[in-house]
């Protein structure tokens, strides 16, 4: 028997995957909580796998415009879609006509319709116009061969509150389902929502209706996931209804982390992906952390629902710089979020993808232990030595992924198991030796 590794080199780490007999071949299923194959939801089906795409967060704040997302969706279909990357998604503040990169304006005119719906705001998104909404953008990013997603904020606008606007479908208006005691406390947009009442489900059912006729493939519902309270709780029911209501399988993913873990059962039954963190950017120690979260969240990650460790702030990010993620950080960055199977949703610039991003983003074996790996789990860790392992189903191999996370170099090409590097028990991860 032998194993086979690539190794990534380290300066403040450093990593290695591969599988046993260097086979590559892989399957579909993950830990789970305690959830029967009778008992799945249909919505998993809708993302069997992590999901894979980009996001206008990091490169254009909330100023993103209807020009530079068609370029951007010419650029993945070029160089991402190849790979299995699909999901395009337009960030916060779409509605928000002067919107400045990641600052947001108390009182800022948004723009919406006559039922307190927001609306893509025309000087940003000028297709829009005459009630058409994001449609024609979608229509362009599905004739690349991609899928289309947004950004909401939970709950309604205040201005619609403030207009006490009639809630579509309803005999009642905005002041009655709103709960102004519910606020964002970094965004001053909107008012939560009273979704025990049927009218607040009402309010949910048609923004998520809207998004369907536009053509929306993906929703990321922020300020939800976190503290994770009942006025959230049935937020997050009220839009998982709504979603399955359209009978459109559209993907729910929850923002911002960290999710609390005790949650696990309810976010896994209501959402496809679910964040373990805060915003994640490219500082070591935000990475050094999360080999504790996603190990935290083992029991609640398999097929349709997966903790979400954060977008990869790589290459050209945050309007104009490089990543400050070092090549050895990059390495060990993709091979923790391929291991543990989050998704990978790219947040640079892809019209300016340097080769080695590319080649990170892409490579097969990396995204086959993604998007294909069984049972993912850490094995052992020894402060900063770490292994993780995941099974190829089907088969006795198995899949190794190897991190030294010290602040010094040592680079990691074997298993060993007299102690020097890390030791590993080939009975605990499945393999006879």
């Amino acid at each position: 028997m032998s194993l086979s590794f690539g190794s990534a080199g380290a300066a403040s780490a450093a990593s290695a995957t591969g599988s046993a007999d260097s086979t590559g071949a892989t399957g579909a299923t993950g830990a789970t909580g305690a959830t029967g194959a009778q008992d799945i939801p249909a919505y998993w089906n809708f993302a069997p796998a992590p999901p894979l795409g980009w996001n206008s967060w990091d490169i254009f704040g909330t100023t993103v415009t209807e020009q530079q997302i068609k370029e951007q969706a010419d650029a993945m279909a070029e160089h991402l879609l190849p790979a299995g990357y699909i999901y395009l998604t337009v960030d916060i503040q779409w509605y928000e006509p002067e919107s400045k990169r990641h600052y947001y304006k108390p009182g800022a005119p948004l723009t919406m319709d006559e039922y307190g719906r927001l609306t893509p705001g025309l000087k940003k998104f000028p297709s829009a116009a005459n009630g058409k909404g994001f449609k024609p953008l979608a229509d362009y990013v599905h004739s690349k061969g991609l899928k289309f997603g947004i950004h909401i904020m939970r709950g309604i606008p205040r201005q619609a509150v403030e207009k006490n606007l009639p809630v579509y479908g309803t005999n009642v208006r905005a002041a009655d389902i709103a709960l102004t005691g519910s606020t964002c406390p970094w965004n001053p947009d909107m008012y939560g929502v009273d979704a025990t009442k049927e009218e607040g489900r009402a309010y949910y059912r048609s923004i998520i209706e809207m998004y369907a006729g536009w053509g929306v493939d993906y929703i990321k519902v922020d300020d939800i996931a976190r503290p994770y309270d009942d006025i959230q709780k049935a937020e997050i029911e009220a839009i998982r209804e709504a979603i399955d209501r359209t009978g459109r399988p559209i993907v729910l993913s929850l923002s911002p982390g960290a999710t609390p873990v005790s949650a696990g059962e309810h976010v896994m039954r209501h959402a496809n992906l679910w964040r373990i963190t805060d915003d994640f950017w490219d500082r070591w120690n935000l990475l050094h952390a999360m080999f504790e979260r996603l190990d935290a969240w083992t029991p609640y990650r398999g097929p349709g629902h997966f903790p979400d460790a954060d977008m990869l702030p790589l290459g050209v990010i945050d309007f104009d710089r490089p990543t400050n993620f070092t090549k050895a950080e990059r390495y060990t960055l993709m091979s923790l979020w391929a291991i543990g199977r989050s998704p990978l949703i790219f947040r640079g610039d892809m019209t300016r993808l340097d080769p080695f991003t590319k080649e990170l983003l892409t490579n097969p074996q990396m995204l086959k232990v993604n998007q294909e790996s069984t049972n993912n789990r850490q094995i052992s860790r020894d402060n900063d030595l770490i292994v993780w392992a995941a099974d190829v189903p089907g088969r006795t191999d198995k899949y190794v992924a190897l991190f030294n996370a010290q602040s010094t170099e040592d680079t990691v090409t074997t298993v060993s198991t007299d102690g020097r590097i890390v030791r590993v028990d080939f009975q605990d991860i499945g393999i006879n030796c």
